[in-house]
């Protein structure tokens, strides 16, 4: 398993596993078979509402629980400072655990304008060793500048959507400058257009791989985390089995060109949602 190193000395899996509509009754047992496959970093939030079935497979897996990477989230409706710190508090009593490796702010829900008092609340929990790392997810440029420019610890991570039709080049950019780490959630666009794509396909083709496994691979050699999401047994073995290859630069640039700003899900800006 690749790694990245976030801007604190913090080392994550750079492939991880989303968890995103996994049932509580169901995640255990997905998450079972995926730390058997060799997963090591799990993505969940309060709003997924299996934080508890994420707690009892960590439990249960015999894995040190320092060889293992959760993430969660604030969910929209608790941001604020005080509210924040009750709702990792919660977090944390669900997952049954005495820290997490990386809190995030799950949308920055602009027209409430709390996410700097929120992020502010992260600062506290870092600072008090409850968390490892903090950052954000779909937070844009604006942001994110708000965030440095207010606040003391630069986010180790933005986590967004990012996928070969919605490349975020801008983003990534901004990023790079801050060291702040790029985390793809959708990287395989929820499977749709972009696994059929003709130059995914010729490109998979060539290396004997998947369009699944191609697209992960450009992620990886972009310098980003990608945590995809299945919960089929096979897929999951599929999308672990991008590190015995690498696209060529000519690769990575017929991917480059694939960019058309297309989303599948939210816009940040226009999502306010509590």
């Amino acid at each position: 398993m690749d790694s990245i190193v976030l801007n604190n000395g913090v080392r994550m899996p750079q492939l991880g596993f989303g968890v995103w509509k996994i049932p509580d009754d169901q995640v255990t047992q997905v998450l079972e078979k995926a730390f058997e496959i060799g997963y090591r970093s799990v993505d969940t939030a309060r709003i997924y509402k299996n934080e508890e079935g994420v707690g009892r497979a960590v439990a249960e897996s015999g894995i040190p629980r320092e060889e293992l990477f959760i993430t969660t989230k604030v969910w929209n409706s608790d941001q604020g400072y005080e509210n924040t710190l009750k709702a990792f508090e919660a977090s944390l009593q669900r997952l049954g655990l005495d820290y997490v490796d990386l809190y995030l702010i799950h949308w920055p829900t602009p027209k409430y304008d709390q996410y700097v008092e929120t992020y502010k609340a992260l600062e506290k929990l870092y600072k008090d060793g409850r968390v490892r790392a903090i950052g954000v997810s779909n937070f844009d440029i604006d942001h994110l500048e708000r965030i440095l420019n207010e606040c003391e610890v630069v986010p180790a991570v933005n986590q967004v959507e990012c996928h070969p039709y919605l490349q975020q080049k801008e983003l990534k950019a901004f990023c790079k400058k801050h060291g702040i780490a790029v985390e793809a959630y959708s990287p395989l666009m929820n499977g749709k257009d972009a696994l059929q794509d003709e130059v995914i396909l010729k490109i998979a083709k060539k290396y004997g791989k998947t369009p699944a496994q191609v697209i992960l691979r450009w992620h990886l050699q972009e310098g980003v985390i990608a945590i995809p999401r299945t919960v089929t047994p096979s897929r999951m073995e599929e999308n672990f089995r991008v590190f015995d290859f690498e696209l060529s630069e000519e690769d990575m640039k017929e991917i480059a060109a694939l960019d058309r700003n297309v989303r599948v899900n939210a816009v940040p800006s226009e999502f306010n949602v509590r």
